[in-house]
């Protein structure tokens, strides 16, 4: 079963994401906060890979990885609902094995209180 999984739409939802608290690890940033208007039965959550990251098809790629990740993180870890989150990729997420990436994620999923 999938969640519930909405993206970010409004250039103001993302300024005042990245004026908020923020966790950084060696393949993701990850800028956390509470959002005004915002239904809490849904995770409002946007992927960001840049161009400096590669092609289209390596940038799909990385956000078909973070997108399941954050799937099953949603089922297994306890992600905060009423947060809205913007996971930025960096270029080292590229090359790595999912299953440390995956394990990375979760533990800076889980620090988020």
């Amino acid at each position: 079963m999938k969640s519930k999984i909405l993206a970010l739409s409004k250039n103001e939802e993302f300024k005042s994401l990245l004026k908020q608290k923020k966790i950084s690890n060696k393949y993701v940033t990850i800028y956390f906060g509470n959002l005004n208007n915002k239904d809490n039965r849904k995770i409002n959550i946007s992927f960001v890979t840049k161009k400096k990251i590669g092609n289209a098809v390596k940038r799909n790629k990385i956000k078909r990885r973070l997108r399941n990740i954050i799937n099953e993180a949603a089922r297994k870890i306890s992600l905060k609902f009423n947060y809205s989150y913007l996971v930025i990729a960096k270029s080292t997420m590229l090359n790595n094995d999912y299953k440390i990436i995956k394990e990375t994620l979760f533990q800076d999923l889980g620090k988020i209180k």
